[in-house]
């Protein structure tokens, strides 16, 4: 498979990065990646969306052409429980 090159951030917008990955991966292996090298809580849930196409990216979703292009901004978010 070929690789895609995007953004990736928290929903603050105070952490960033240009990331290239192989569209193998997962939305699962970005969050991981995301949490651990921005020191996120673990304890806490996170899900992925794509604001540029105002999707979220299931965690076993590879990064196929029609779920990622390039350029497009991904989005680390945690999942806020009410209660």
């Amino acid at each position: 498979m070929s690789d895609v090159q995007f953004r990736i951030r928290t929903p603050d917008q105070t952490r960033e990065a240009e990331v290239t990955a192989d569209r193998a991966s997962t939305g699962r292996d970005l969050i991981e990646l995301a949490a651990s090298k921005w020191h996120m809580p673990a304890d806490t849930e996170y899900r992925l969306q794509n604001t540029s196409r105002h999707s979220y990216i299931p965690p076993s979703q590879k990064l196929t052409e029609d779920v990622v292009a390039p350029n497009d901004v991904l989005q680390v978010e945690p999942v806020l429980v009410a209660g």
